[in-house]
């Protein structure tokens, strides 16, 4: 599903107009990367769990000459599916 038809059913489903509708994801989706930049955890009980998690530094190869490289320590985003999504997935 692509953000255009992702934001026609929120439309559908809300009875938001689609400019509204793209109004409310893009504040929603600025909101969450705000919070991770924080280091901000953010919790939708049954839904899920938006964190994030630092990467130590570590030593890696690079595949076509196997030399080895290091990899620098990074922070990334996690989700973690909860109860009611993984049910419905399933």
């Amino acid at each position: 599903m692509t953000k255009d038809e992702f934001v026609a059913k929120v439309s559908k489903n809300t009875g938001m107009s689609k400019a509204q509708s793209n109004k409310a994801l893009k504040a929603t989706l600025e909101t969450i990367t705000d919070a991770l930049k924080k280091g901000d955890k953010i919790s939708f009980v049954g839904f899920g769990t938006f964190s994030t998690s630092k990467r130590a530094k570590r030593i890696g190869r690079n595949p076509k000459t196997l030399e080895k490289i290091t990899i620098p320590a990074t922070t990334v985003a996690k989700f973690k599916a909860g109860k009611n999504l993984k049910e419905a997935v399933k």
